[in-house]
């Protein structure tokens, strides 16, 4: 089965594809882009895939190179005639703009869901997208993962005696309450009111963390405003320690900064998008045992949403 099956990589995500190659079983397969000295590029693969099972790995966070590289290796492949090509898109970049909240908006998660399909992609693997709404901009198979199932073991293996997870917003209540379940533990919320974005105007917390050891918990950091002044007030609401955990680890700006001046004792975080600087507090889990074996599922026809049971 295996024989049918190759595995390439966009360039911004080699480090990751080769990971999930080597999971699998397999050696990444051979592709190669071309620059062009006005900043044109143009992708080949450098091996037959008629016929093929093709995985494209690339996650499309900035620049947007990334995410027209993944659609012009898309094309490639249908014209080479794979047999069926999925697009493992570990983060979906835009995913943020899912709807319009105000007047004269795109709405560009819609608009990259549309050029993907464009494009010939038959199946996308994600993990984690910002917005679960986005799964419906698509007429075609889309597999969520769920980076919980590498975070959980994780957090139930620090063995921390008074466990309390938190939300640094309210948009992730659900996030929160989920991983609240699933460790048989309480949650709690933080309010927060933004000047515009990226910009924290004031936050309260709705809970209880008095000595308690808070594990914040967050599909996206991206300055880090956030999720660092929720830990801030965490300790000044009295608990015991605090820690984060992050599917996708954007890090703009100051954002390695503020984890660091922060009163975090760590953030873990995994490996969709490779850290730009590293630091003593961040930790990085791998997506790409996960990843890959999501990808022999695919190929196999078997269940995927049994990984998740935790």
């Amino acid at each position: 089965m295996t024989s049918l099956v190759k595995i390439f990589s966009g360039r911004e995500s080699r480090y990751l594809a080769e990971k999930i190659a080597r999971s699998f079983g397999l050696e990444l397969g051979k592709a190669v882009v071309t620059d062009f000295s006005d900043g044109e590029f143009q992708p080949s693969y450098e091996e037959n895939i008629r016929g093929h099972d093709v995985f494209i790995v690339q996650s499309t966070f900035a620049p947007t190179d990334n995410l027209f590289e993944l659609l012009m290796m898309i094309d490639a492949a249908k014209r080479a005639s794979a047999r069926s090509i999925v697009a493992v898109i570990p983060y979906f970049g835009f995913a943020r703009q899912d709807r319009k909240d105000k007047p004269r908006v795109s709405i560009a998660s819609k608009l990259i869901v549309d050029l993907l399909t464009a494009a010939g992609v038959g199946r996308i693997i994600t993990i984690d997208l910002h917005a679960d709404q986005i799964q419906g901009f698509f007429n075609i198979p889309v597999d969520h993962l769920f980076a919980s199932s590498i975070f959980i073991p994780h957090i139930r293996d620090l063995n921390l005696p008074g466990l309390v997870m938190a939300s640094p917003d309210t948009g992730g209540t659900r996030r929160a309450a989920a991983y609240a379940k699933m460790l048989n533990t309480t949650f709690v919320i933080c309010y927060k009111q933004r000047l515009k974005p990226n910009q924290v105007e004031s936050m309260q917390l709705i809970g209880d963390v008095e000595g308690k050891d808070v594990v914040l918990v967050d599909d996206i950091i991206d300055t880090g405003g956030t999720i660092t002044t929720a830990a801030q007030l965490m300790v000044e609401k009295g608990a015991a320690s605090v820690r984060g955990i992050c599917t996708h680890p954007l890090l703009s700006g100051k954002a390695i900064e503020r984890i660091q001046d922060s009163p975090f004792t760590e953030v873990f975080v995994t490996d969709t998008i490779p850290l730009k600087v590293n630091s003593p507090k961040i930790k990085v889990l791998t997506t790409a045992d996960l990843l890959a074996d999501v990808i022999g599922r695919v190929v196999k026809h078997e269940s995927i949403s049994s990984l998740f049971k935790l």
